[in-house]
């Protein structure tokens, strides 16, 4: 075992984490679970929604069972959506390849839809004591420090690189621990910001640390102005206080999810009204709220808001459903929504508070 895997599993055993959810009763589908969720999100924002999560779908049976709008109401308010209907797609490939049983075999775990090479790795390691080593974002952290990497981590020779360098430091025994370890490492020590170098057990060996340089590490990425982009959210409620929400495409941003129905202007939030028919009274109703900002990883959406109360609900001819409000809540969701929608319902709430 290399000097760098042995401190740092000795710093795991006395300051890791040992207590989180999907640290108990281990088994390859809860961690499956938890290091899908745990792609870009951190941990504290996690826990909760984990927990209700495996309470809803305590197996890949009941996962795979269940209808894609049960998983991603479990989800919403999570973010980054593709995650949650990749769960259920490899849920239900797994009833069908592998009789309800997580496949054991590499490359069986990489094939499934949302698994990547660090994921697979994390997995069959943590779950199924198997030694492969690991890339997330806090490990890339940890080797660009330690090796003082010049360039963009993304870049494919700093990529293949760190790669090799994870490879070579996974140790062949307790590699399960390691991977823990060092993604803890990672999370809790060697932040992104505000490091604590000083608590570091692998501080003296790290390049970075010798040369005052740990806040140039790891070089950020190319910086590309984000393009801005614009929608009109036709928020329909009825008479009755529920709202109109209909089902977004398979693909595509926030893809299964319920939203208001989306136009690019406002006179075509104005051609569905007509389309259907609402009444004269009620379209001289709609009030134009002010304009928020919802960002993704690649561009801006300015979503504008177009409220119209006192509908008819009946009128509606398009596809979609009358939900009520608090349904609509995130610890009670029953269908999954985009958080602009959260925010949206969240705003109509304070408004009638004033």
């Amino acid at each position: 075992m290399s000097s760098f895997s042995k401190k740092i599993l000795q710093w795991f055993d006395q300051h890791g984490r040992h207590d989180l959810p999907w640290q108990q009763e281990i088994t390859p589908y809860r961690v499956w679970v938890s290091e899908i969720m745990l792609q870009q999100t951190q941990v504290k924002t996690v826990i909760p929604y984990y927990e209700r999560f495996m309470a809803a779908f305590p197996t890949v049976e009941a996962l795979a069972m269940a209808y894609q709008e049960q998983v991603l109401a479990h989800w919403s308010g999570l973010g980054y959506y593709a995650r949650g209907r990749n769960l259920h797609k490899s849920a239900v490939m797994i009833m069908a390849h592998f009789g309800g049983a997580f496949p054991a075999q590499w490359e069986d775990v990489l094939a499934l839809p949302g698994v990547g090479r660090s994921t697979a790795g994390a997995i069959l390691s943590i779950a199924l004591n198997q030694r492969y080593p690991i890339l997330d974002g806090n490990v890339k952290r940890v080797l660009s420090r330690y090796f003082a990497l010049e360039g963009w981590t993304g870049e494919r020779k700093n990529e293949q690189f760190l790669w090799q360098q994870a490879d070579a430091l996974t140790p062949s025994k307790r590699f399960g621990d390691y991977t823990q370890a060092i993604m803890d490492l990672g999370a809790t020590v060697c932040t992104r910001s505000k490091p604590s170098c000083g608590s570091c057990p692998i501080r003296e060996g790290c390049l970075a640390y010798q040369q005052e340089r740990v806040a140039d590490f790891p070089f950020s990425k190319p910086k590309k102005e984000k393009p801005v982009k614009q929608a009109f959210f036709l928020v329909l409620e009825n008479t009755q206080g529920q709202l109109w929400l209909q089902q977004r495409p398979q693909k595509g941003i926030w893809g299964g999810l319920w939203s208001f129905p989306e136009h690019e202007t406002r006179q075509h939030c104005l051609d569905y009204i007509s389309e259907n028919e609402i009444s004269t009274d009620t379209v001289q109703s709609l009030v134009e709220w002010s304009v928020f900002r919802h960002t993704f990883s690649h561009y801006h959406l300015d979503i504008i808001p177009m409220v119209v109360q006192g509908v008819n609900k009946h009128q509606i001819k398009s596809e979609g459903e009358w939900v009520c409000r608090q349904s609509l809540c995130q610890d009670k969701a029953v269908l999954g929504v985009p958080a602009p929608v959260s925010k949206l319902v969240q705003l109509m709430r304070e408004s009638e508070d004033v």
